[in-house]
């Protein structure tokens, strides 16, 4: 069951567990095309909320690995 933050919003953490397998640029593809789906005002209220709620799952997903990539490129930087 999803918890609820301070503000009453859904935590989508753990709502997508199909997200953690995908690569970042799966992940980045899924997320435009969602933004594109919802920007298109051709999706109801309630699909838009659960594409929302991925899309945030995703937008997560992709900063995550970002931060690892770059705490890489910081490893390899200082030892040069």
């Amino acid at each position: 069951m999803a918890s609820k933050d301070q503000q009453g919003l859904t935590d989508t953490e753990g709502q997508f567990p199909d997200i953690a397998e995908l690569s970042y640029e799966q992940a980045r593809d899924e997320l435009i095309t969602i933004v594109a789906r919802l920007e298109s005002g051709q999706v109801g209220l309630e699909e838009s909320l659960g594409l929302w709620q991925r899309g945030e799952a995703l937008a997560a997903h992709c900063s995550t690995w970002l931060d690892g990539a770059e705490a890489k490129l910081g490893k390899v930087s200082s030892r040069s």
